[in-house]
This record gives C-alpha cells, sequence and structure tokens, in this order.
C-alpha cells in the first residue's frame, strides 16, 4: 500500500504516519510532484493546490481514500470523484480556533475603527474618531460546521443576540438564540447587523452574496467572510460598501485569490484584508498529522473516518465532524 502526501510534513510527520500504517510505503510529495504521483497513490493526505488531471488518476484505479488537510475541498471534489466509490474526509473544524481568532481580529478591527486610526497613525495624526459597539448587537452565522460553533462559543459572553443558519440544522448549541434551516437565510440577513459567513462553497453557495442579498441586511450593517471567497460577488460587496449599505467588511478570503491590484477593496477605509490566514496555525502541521493519523488508523480497521463528507454538498455531516485534540480517546492520540 503507498500513502502519498502532500503537506509540508518534517520527517517526525512522516514518522507518525508510518507508525499508523507500519506496512505501508509512506511518499512525501512537492506540489511539483503530485500529479505524477497521484496515479500511484492508494491512499493520498494533504492538499494538491496545483492542477491535477484526476481523469488520469482515476483511470489508474488504484486510489482508495482521499485525507484532505484542507477544509475547502475543491482541489479534490472534481466530478470524477464525487461520482466515484473514493471516500472523501476533510479536516472541517480542525483550526476551528485560529478561523475564530481571525474573526475577532476582522470583527472588532472594524467595530473600533482600525483601519481609520492606522491611516491616521501613520500620518502621525492624533484625532479621535466615533467607533461602533459589539454589545447589544444581533450576529448572524451562515454555516454552523466546525468553525461556526466556535465562532458562536466565543461570541457568546458578549451580550449579544445571537442566530445562525445551517444546512442541518440539529444539535443547535447553547450559545445560540435561534438555529434555523439555510432557506430561512433572508430572514437570517434582515435580523442581523454582523453576518458572519463560515459555509462551504459548493454550487448552491457559490455567488450566493449578491446585490439582492446584501439589499436584505440592515444599513450599516457588517459582514465578515471566513468562509471562502467565491459565496460572495465582489463586485456586489463593493456596490454595497460605496453605498453606505454595509458599514464595513472584513475578509480573510476574496472572490479571487489574490485579490487584483486594481479592486476598489483595497482603498476603501471601511475594509479589513487578509490574505486567507485564517486556519493558519502554530501547530497545523502537527495537528494535520494527528488527524491524518487517527482516520488512518481508522480506515485500516475498517472504520469510517472523522470528517466523511457528503460529496454532493462539499462537507460532512455534524455527526461525523472530528471533535478536536481535546476530546479524542486515549488510542487516537497514541500517535502523539
Amino acid at each position: 500500500m503507498r500513502i502519498v502526501l502532500c503537506y509540508p510534513v518534517l520527517d517526525h510527520h512522516i514518522k507518525q504516519i508510518q507508525a499508523a500504517a507500519p506496512d505501508a510505503e509512506i511518499v512525501a510529495a512537492e506540489q511539483s510532484e503530485i500529479d505524477e504521483l497521484l496515479p500511484t497513490a492508494d491512499i493520498f493526505i494533504g492538499h494538491a493546490k496545483v492542477p491535477v488531471d484526476w481523469d488520469r488518476v482515476l483511470k489508474a484505479g488504484r486510489l482508495r481514500w482521499i485525507q484532505s488537510s484542507a477544509a475547502g475541498l475543491d482541489h479534490c471534489l472534481v466530478p470524477g470523484v464525487i461520482d466515484s466509490d473514493i471516500p472523501v474526509s476533510s479536516a472541517s473544524g480542525l483550526f476551528a480556533p485560529q478561523v475564530a481568532e481571525q474573526t475577532f481580529a476582522l470583527l472588532f478591527g472594524l467595530l473600533r475603527k482600525l483601519p481609520q486610526f492606522f491611516r491616521a497613525e501613520a500620518a502621525r495624526d492624533f484625532t479621535r474618531l466615533p467607533t461602533d459597539d459589539l454589545r447589544g448587537k444581533t450576529v448572524g452565522i451562515v454555516g454552523m460546521g466546525g468553525n461556526g460553533r466556535m465562532i458562536a462559543k466565543m461570541l457568546a459572553p458578549w451580550d449579544i443576540r445571537l442566530i445562525a443558519t445551517d444546512y442541518y440544522p440539529v444539535d443547535k448549541p447553547a450559545e445560540l438564540d435561534e438555529l434555523w434551516e439555510s432557506d430561512r437565510l433572508d430572514q437570517l440577513l434582515s435580523e442581523s447587523e454582523i453576518v458572519i459567513l463560515t459555509l462551504p462553497l459548493n454550487n448552491n453557495t457559490l455567488g450566493l452574496f449578491d446585490d439582492d442579498r446584501f439589499a436584505k441586511m440592515p444599513d450599516r450593517s457588517y459582514l465578515i467572510n471566513v468562509a471562502r471567497g467565491s459565496v460572495v460577488k465582489e463586485a456586489a460587496l463593493v456596490r454595497a460598501l460605496q453605498s453606505g449599505k454595509l458599514a464595513g467588511a472584513g475578509l480573510d478570503v476574496t472572490e479571487v485569490e489574490p485579490l487584483a491590484a486594481t479592486s476598489p477593496l483595497w482603498d476603501n477605509p471601511n475594509v479589513i484584508i487578509t490574505p486567507h490566514v485564517g486556519a493558519q496555525s502554530f501547530s497545523r502541521v502537527d495537528d494535520s498529522t494527528h488527524l491524518a493519523c487517527v482516520n488512518l488508523r481508522r480506515f485500516l480497521a475498517g472504520e469510517k473516518p472523522y470528517n466523511l463528507v457528503d460529496k454532493r454538498l462539499g462537507f460532512p455531516h455534524p455527526s461525523v465532524v472530528y471533535q478536536g485534540m481535546g476530546e479524542t480517546t486515549r488510542s487516537d492520540r497514541d500517535d502523539q
């Protein structure tokens, strides 16, 4: 059995994976090699950031399982893989604390007008400007996967009304005042002064936030996107900001990445842009390897891996989402 890795592993990560699958051949591939090596893989662990000829991979007939090192799966959920019997599992929720921290950075930066103050600081201008508050507002979270749930948990103490929508509105967290089905999105938008996007990218969410959706939000509301850039149409977002419909936007992702140097978003003082770093973590590769080892042992034992996705939807059901390093069993931690 050959396991092909494609994420920035070090020697000790490879040893951990080897310990989880002692009889396997482990191949650590660079991005430049992954297209060539994937047809030889029985198991793929990682994230291909370069074009892959998935038809050639499927024709080889060897691949048995994909464990993505990312939550987003558009790098591998091509039509051929979706239609195949190859199971795919994701890193959904693995970096929820980091995404939540990024959300807070963007949100408070907007509310406390940090972009304007940074510009004033650069000009040595010590002038007070009006700021905004989080307390007392209604915050709507769109998508209650691992990231959405962590954000709700961290927001709960702030004396706000907290509502959310999700494709699977089950197991409502105690922190939420309301959890609705995704078809009530427009109601959430109309009631939320702050909207936080944590939904996956799929055919249903591509370009979901357009002129009509922004029109449903209250005047002078805020948008935070820590999901996928393509769920928001950039031109519509620019119009909502320029018209004053939105008071601000915090964007860790953009419709096209990298964001074009000519985009009006760069110069808008009510926008904070970070370059898709929400899931970055000092321990990212360690945690990715831990999950890979947990799931590898489960897969080899004939058990379903955590985060097994519905390939048509592009995300896992909440009941199979990995609950994190602190909530695994002792046997799951044996790779540490």
